[in-house]
Order: C-alpha cells, then sequence, then structure tokens
C-alpha cells in the first residue's frame, strides 16, 4: 500500500470520529441548546428583540369585518311572525393595537393597557358606511325588557316616552352611525330622568366607546422565573377573578389575554384566555397539525361546550340564567341589557335559535373560530375569531312599541377578527424561530450518520490492507542492501539444491 493511502484511510478516521462526537454532544445537548434560544425570544423582555416587539406593537395586519344580518319584515314582526333576516356584508375595518402604560415589577410581571384604532377600508368592503340598514331598536326593544317588571303605569310612561321622540322599535341607520354612535335625544332625556337605566352616555353606537379606547390594565406574567407562565394573567383591572357570574369557576380569569400564549405546546393542552369583551375566560381545543405559510401550526377551535347552557353542560351552570344552548347571556355585565353572544348564525347552537329567524344558515366554513399557534413559540401565525351579538326581544304589556313581538333571540350582526403573519415579520419569524431550530435538530443526526460512515469506512479499508498496514500505520522502509544481497544469495542456493534432487530423481 502507498504512502497516499495510509493518510487518507487516517484523515478519514480522525474526521469520521470528531463527527460522531460533535453529533453525540449534538444530540444531547441540542434540544436544550433550542428550547433555551425559544426561551430567549418569547419572554417579555426589551432586549429580547422581535419577540417584545411583536407583543408590544402587534405588527400583524388585523381587520375587523361586520356582517349585519338586516330585518326585511318589520312589520309582520310586530304582529307576531317569524323574523326574516338578509346578511349584508363585510363592512371591513384596519384594526390597530398598541400597548401603552407597559410596566415591569420586581415579581417578573408586566402591566399594560392596549388601546384599539379602527379605520374603514372601502376596497375591502361590499359597501360604504352610508349604507342604510334595518335593525332593531336596542334603545327601545331592550329598555322595554328591562322595564317589564316594573309597574304598568311606569311601562304606560316609557310608552308615552317613546312617542314623544318618535322612536321606533326598528331603525334605519348608516353603518357607520350603528358601530360608531349617533345622537339621540331619548338618549339624553333617560340619563337624566332614569338615571343608570341604560349603560351609555351621548352618542349611542355598538362600538361607540371601542374605537381609541382600551379594554382594560392587563397584568401578565413575564416568564422571566417560570417560562410556562409567560404571558398568562396574572390580574385584571387589579383583580384576579371578575364578579359577573354566579360560581367561582365561571368568575377565574384563566390564561392568557388572547394574543401569545407559553411555548412548547402538546395538542392535549388548551388554549385559555380572557375576553374584557365577553366577561369571562374562554377555552379552545386542539383539533388538527398542519402548515400556514411554511410555519408548522397546532390548528385550536371552539369546543361545542364553549357556548352550552348548564343543563347540557353542568359546569356552565355558573353562566346563566341560561336559554337554549349556544348563546351566553352576558346581560349582567351589560347593566342587565338583553344581550347574548353566540357563534354566527347561532353555529354550534341549538337548532331551534337558527329555526327561529328565516335567513340564518349556520355552518363550520363560513361560521367557526379557530386559531393556529406554533407550538413551539407559542406566537399565533393565522387566526380568525368570529362571535354574533344578539338582543332578546318580546312583547310587553303597557309598552305599545313592542306591538306583538314574539319571544325570540334576535341576531343584529356577527364580526370576525382576522389576522396573519406575513412579509418581513414572516422571514423574520420562519428564519429565527422555525428554521434555525429545525437545522439544529437535523444536525445532529447529519453528524452522526456521516462521521459514522467515515469510521465504518476507514475501518473496512483498513482490514482490507491489513497485510500491509497495521489499521492507520503501513511500513514503507526499504531493506538494507546487505540484506537484499543474503535473500539472493539463499534463493540461489535453494534453486540449486532443488535442481540437484530433481536430477537424482531421474536417474
Amino acid at each position: 500500500m502507498t504512502v497516499s493511502k495510509s493518510k487518507v484511510l487516517l484523515a478519514t478516521g480522525i474526521l469520521g470520529l470528531i463527527l460522531t462526537i460533535f453529533g453525540i454532544l449534538c444530540f444531547t445537548f441540542g434540544h436544550e441548546l433550542i428550547k433555551d434560544q425559544v426561551i430567549k425570544n418569547v419572554k417579555i423582555d426589551p432586549n429580547s428583540g422581535m419577540s417584545y416587539t411583536m407583543w408590544r406593537d402587534i405588527p400583524v395586519p388585523f381587520f375587523m369585518s361586520i356582517y349585519f344580518l338586516e330585518v326585511l319584515n318589520p312589520d309582520e314582526v310586530l304582529k307576531g311572525e317569524k323574523p326574516m333576516v338578509h346578511e349584508r356584508g363585510p363592512y371591513v375595518y384596519r384594526e390597530y393595537r398598541q400597548k401603552s402604560n407597559i410596566t415591569f415589577h420586581e415579581n417578573s410581571t408586566v402591566s399594560y393597557r392596549e388601546y384599539r384604532r379602527y379605520y374603514f377600508w372601502r376596497n375591502m368592503s361590499i359597501g360604504g358606511e352610508d349604507d342604510i340598514v334595518c335593525l332593531p331598536n336596542m334603545l327601545v326593544l331592550g329598555s322595554s325588557i328591562l322595564m317589564e317588571n316594573m309597574s304598568y303605569l311606569m311601562k304606560l310612561a316609557m310608552s308615552a316616552t317613546f312617542k314623544a321622540f318618535n322612536e321606533k322599535p326598528f331603525i334605519k341607520k348608516t353603518v357607520g352611525e350603528i358601530l360608531w354612535g349617533y345622537e339621540d335625544p331619548l338618549v339624553d332625556f333617560l340619563n337624566k330622568f332614569f338615571p343608570n337605566m341604560i349603560p351609555f352616555k351621548g352618542k349611542f353606537g355598538f362600538f361607540a366607546h371601542f374605537n381609541n379606547s382600551d379594554s382594560g390594565e392587563f397584568t401578565v406574567f413575564t416568564g422571566d422565573e417560570d417560562i410556562e407562565k409567560v404571558h398568562m394573567v396574572d390580574t385584571w383591572n387589579g383583580m384576579k377573578t371578575v364578579n359577573y357570574w354566579k360560581s367561582d369557576g365561571c368568575n377565574m380569569i384563566n390564561g392568557t389575554a388572547g394574543q401569545m400564549w407559553p411555548p412548547f405546546l402538546t395538542p392535549s393542552r388548551t388554549l385559555q384566555f380572557y375576553s374584557p369583551d365577553a366577561c369571562r375566560s374562554m377555552e379552545l381545543v386542539y383539533e388538527q397539525s398542519g402548515v400556514s405559510n411554511s410555519i408548522p401550526v397546532y390548528r385550536y377551535i371552539a369546543p361545542k361546550t364553549l357556548f352550552a347552557n348548564g343543563t347540557d353542560y353542568p359546569p356552565n351552570e355558573g353562566f346563566c340564567p341560561c336559554r337554549q344552548s349556544g348563546i351566553l347571556n352576558v346581560s349582567t355585565c351589560r347593566f342587565d341589557t338583553p344581550m347574548f353572544l353566540s357563534h354566527p348564525h347561532f353555529y354550534n347552537g341549538d337548532r331551534s335559535l337558527a329555526d327561529a329567524v328565516d335567513g340564518l344558515d349556520p355552518n363550520e366554513e363560513d361560521h367557526s373560530l379557530f386559531i393556529d399557534l406554533h407550538p413551539m413559540t407559542g406566537i399565533p401565525v393565522n387566526c380568525s375569531i368570529k362571535l354574533q351579538l344578539n338582543l332578546f326581544i318580546k312583547k310587553v304589556e303597557g309598552i305599545s312599541e313592542t306591538g306583538s313581538i314574539a319571544p325570540v333571540v334576535m341576531p343584529l350582526f356577527w364580526f370576525s377578527e382576522s389576522g396573519y403573519i406575513d412579509g418581513p415579520i414572516l422571514k423574520t419569524f420562519y428564519t429565527n424561530l422555525v428554521l434555525l431550530p429545525a437545522l439544529m435538530d437535523y444536525m445532529q443526526y447529519i453528524l452522526l450518520v456521516v462521521g459514522g460512515l467515515l469510521v465504518l469506512i476507514a475501518i473496512i479499508f483498513a482490514v482490507i490492507y491489513r497485510d500491509e498496514c497495521n489499521l492507520f500505520w503501513c511500513s514503507n522502509k526499504k531493506a538494507p542492501a546487505s540484506k537484499v544481497a543474503s535473500n539472493g544469495h539463499s534463493e540461489i542456493q535453494a534453486t540449486t539444491a532443488y535442481q540437484t534432487v530433481l536430477q537424482e530423481a531421474r536417474f
């Protein structure tokens, strides 16, 4: 064997051994390195870079799409007939969120207020904010329910007030007025002579106080002491529990603020978050694994028990008084106004809810909500939260404006808040929190396989050339000239002797 072969075998063996050692080290410590990198990036820390910026400013584009369920037969409804609605939308608003008053505390928590701003996007909408829509008048029909148990004389007085202000049970207003408010003399009158009867002052609109407002002060854990608690709510407005409901379990503030979750999620774990708008904590469950924008995700959806009544799902008894399953009575946190929250078109609700109103078509594709979450970091990649606002209406004796309305939970509108990671933020997220950890994970196996193969190749060739080599070492020294000559003389003598023997044998 030549000198070059021995050196190649030696180098191959050493290189394979080095790669194998590095592979073993990566296999032993690689997961911890990846975990440490993820923890560093998801903690609420001003020095953590991209993750902190995403938490503070939410650069992901969010859109709120509104779909009105316009009443087509208001006169017939007053006569006790079945309501008929027609969905109109979407009317789309770009939503901007930014945290303010950020204060870090010594117990590894941080407090903040998150402000919301909405801007109408005409190019994504079916019409303009000046479109006219016919809906139940909550000032009339909602106030009538509130006065149902008052004296008959009071109800007559309220009916006379409605007539004096020319208030009708159904109103026709623009989209902008219904959402962001309009001046109504009745509001000023009720606040003056019936204080605390209605939960608003000034302009009346469903989202009149949403724009440029915050949803309360959240105090959440930073994850500095325990990464399993990062983003989890410690208090909301200084409270660890609310007092809207009838059981301790229902009053608990569980989970996060609904924007990010702790890392290293598993399918067995649920997503919990507290929603100030719903006045309660909610819980989503794992549905399936998938890929969104090249990022591996877990999809979480709302279980059928989310808005189930106490009869069908006993843990929800604390949210009662209840009606059919599929609607949440939020009157206790909305100044006793008979408002109900549900999925759009009463999806996942008791069938009687959708059957009571013509024009509804509940289905999973259009009306289910979901959150696609990157399980390693707990950061949402894509989401669509869909909820519907409903008003319970019926005839109230003494208030003629309610006519002969049959009791019904009337859908007003539903909205979808959606957002997804895209553009430069997607590339940065994918590179730092998906690609690099994946490469580190695969590298350990590549090093082990390549290193093992190189060592194996070196051993195989060493065995093949074992007559000339001692594993990785081969001798290439020349014998002394005298020894060569001696060997030559011996061979000559042996040959002569052999020839003599042959001759004697012939004789």
